[in-house]
């Protein structure tokens, strides 16, 4: 039996999607114009609507229909550092192309949930850009297909009919690795990052290939998930073995920077007695003492580039070329030097 909306609330699109016998993404198909839907099925989502009173947003759908560009921004990021620099990029390139933004959040990490996902598909965004880890969410990227609206991933590896910009994740973390191999360290720690994100990966075996070329480094391996807390438990353990590291690279600024903390607790000279570094660049590495070397991964760049081709797309939808590396460095600060035995 077909379920209506409960007393004193008003119908949503799983309402309709439920009255009519067809999808969610079915629903948000009619109401955006979109092809792919018979007359019959079209015919029962409108009676649907009808019957239930239900208002997709007036004020969204009228924006589409005069023709404003509306970008969904769907994100859940643990990285305070990381997502006020994404925000900024995104929205300093949507004023400059006359974009309206659309956010929504997913809390730690996660989705946003499904009713939330799909009302947001419905109020009429032209297309999504995706904030890591969402650009390799199997649910939130089979949705956007369904939707069949264009998609561009921030930070993901390689996903199939979306646009992804991001940086040589393995490359840069060789590259700092080897520097901390040349000042002298041989006992490395390395903090590895959400493990259901392929950068996280790939960082881990950017520095696994650099230990393996120089031939005589000891490693210790801790898991975070790009979370200061998790940097906390990371740094913990790493210090607390009996030979601890005598640097440690960390898989983002936020959890470099509670490496930092433990050490200070620990009375740990930074880098007199422990050298720390991080990943990103963001805001993170320089609002602690001392400041952290760590690699620029330009993530406003990143971001205002995944918008830009993202509106490209729209504008002449084509097959998305699947990857857009941007160049990456290191920034060296106060947080590196040669071990203290050596």
């Amino acid at each position: 039996m077909a379920r209506s909306p409960t007393r004193g609330r008003s119908a949503t699109i799983i309402d309709v999607a439920a009255r009519a016998g067809v999808s969610p993404m079915t629903v948000s198909r009619v109401i955006n114009g979109r092809v792919g839907v018979g007359p019959e099925t079209r015919a029962s989502v409108v009676e649907a609507i009808r019957a239930l009173g239900y208002s997709p947003n007036v004020a969204a759908r009228s924006l589409v229909t005069s023709g404003e560009l509306r970008i969904g921004v769907i994100y859940s990021n643990p990285s305070a550092a990381f997502m006020s620099d994404f925000l900024t990029g995104v929205f300093e390139e949507a004023t400059v192309r006359g974009a309206r933004l659309i956010l929504l959040k997913g809390e730690a990490g996660r989705p946003p949930a499904q009713s939330d996902l799909e009302d947001f598909v419905a109020s009429g965004v032209s297309g999504v850009i995706l904030a890591p880890p969402l650009g390799e969410s199997p649910a939130v990227l089979q949705m956007l297909r369904d939707a069949e609206l264009p998609v561009a991933c921030v930070g993901a590896h390689g996903v199939d009919g979306a646009i992804c910009v991001r940086i040589d994740d393995r490359r840069a973390a060789y590259e700092m690795t080897r520097d901390l191999i040349a000042l002298g360290h041989r006992r490395l720690g390395f903090v590895v990052g959400n493990p259901d994100q392929s950068a996280s990966a790939e960082r881990l075996a950017g520095f696994h290939a650099a230990v393996r070329e120089a031939g005589d480094v000891q490693t210790m391996i801790a898991q975070g998930d790009f979370s200061y807390a998790s940097g906390l438990v990371a740094g913990e353990q790493l210090l607390g073995a009996p030979s601890a590291p005598t640097a440690i690279f960390a898989s983002n600024d936020d959890m470099a920077a509670a490496v930092v903390s433990v050490a200070h607790r620990r009375h740990l000279d930074v880098p007199g007695q422990l050298t720390v570094v991080g990943f990103d660049d963001t805001t993170a590495a320089v609002m602690l003492w001392p400041p952290l070397t760590t690699i620029n991964q330009p993530v406003r760049k990143l971001a205002a580039e995944a918008l830009g081709l993202l509106v490209a797309e729209i504008a002449a939808p084509s097959a998305p070329s699947s990857d857009h590396i941007l160049e990456h460095g290191i920034v060296h600060r106060q947080s590196t030097a040669a071990p203290s035995d050596a």
